[in-house]
């Protein structure tokens, strides 16, 4: 695996799709953890006001807070490593690792960047693991504009209306996607049972770690830590 290769790929598009990067079986155990921690009907964590406003309908779980080791094998992949330290330089630092799961017939997540794009070199990375399928017959395909994270602040405007340029993605069981905090993207509906996804957030050296406690929504810019929207916006 040409890292370097990857990583130019990365800085080009703003997010990386390498498929049948992880081992089945862990791919196995990690999805029967999640599947038993959340069963197919969890009760909402966020805000009555977040879930309405942002047209995001997850539910977050920190698996390693709760001395789930199991989730340490993947941050112990030494290549997954290896092409972070070629995307973010020797001396990245991981954030945490947390599962996003929405239930059926849930609105996934609108049009989003995971970090406010203020400043360009500023920016938080997520590495999307993918213990299931996602497809038509799941939903909560990801949708990305390839280059975003060079655009600046995600433009107001309807939170699920399509965008020029806009990528469908459909991972498989044990694809990595590498997506910068800075890229547009957004998650589809859920028609299957449920839908999740673990990530394993990094940051380069000398970002501060809250960087993803701002989050830029098509119509606000909403903070987790104190559970409120600090910027409104409308086109």
């Amino acid at each position: 695996m040409d890292h370097e290769q990857l990583a130019r790929q990365f800085w080009e598009a703003g997010y990386l799709v390498i498929s049948s990067f992880f081992d089945g079986g862990l791919m196995d155990e990690l999805d029967q953890r999640v599947v038993e921690h959340f069963g197919e009907e969890p009760d909402f964590s966020h805000t009555e006001e977040f879930l309405t406003r942002s047209k995001t309908e997850v539910i977050p779980w920190f698996p390693q807070n709760d001395d789930f080791s199991a989730f340490d094998r993947i941050a112990e992949v030494e290549s997954l490593a290896e092409l972070t330290r070629s995307i973010l330089g020797a001396d990245w630092k991981a954030l945490y690792c947390m599962v996003m799961f929405s239930k059926r017939g849930t609105a996934g997540q609108a049009w989003h960047q995971d970090c406010a794009p203020d400043v360009s070199d500023t920016f938080n990375l997520n590495r999307l693991v993918y213990t299931r399928d996602i497809d038509a017959a799941t939903g909560g395909q990801i949708v990305v504009v390839p280059g975003s994270h060079r655009r600046g602040e995600l433009p107001p405007g309807d939170p699920w209306a399509d965008m020029e340029e806009q990528v469908v993605l459909e991972p498989r069981k044990g694809t990595l996607l590498i997506l910068h905090g800075h890229t547009w993207h957004r998650v589809l509906p859920v028609t299957g049972n449920f839908r999740f996804s673990t990530n394993y957030r990094a940051m380069p050296s000398g970002t501060p770690e809250d960087i993803t406690d701002i989050c830029v929504y098509r119509n606000m810019r909403y903070c987790f830590s104190t559970q409120s929207v600090v910027e409104e916006r409308a086109v």
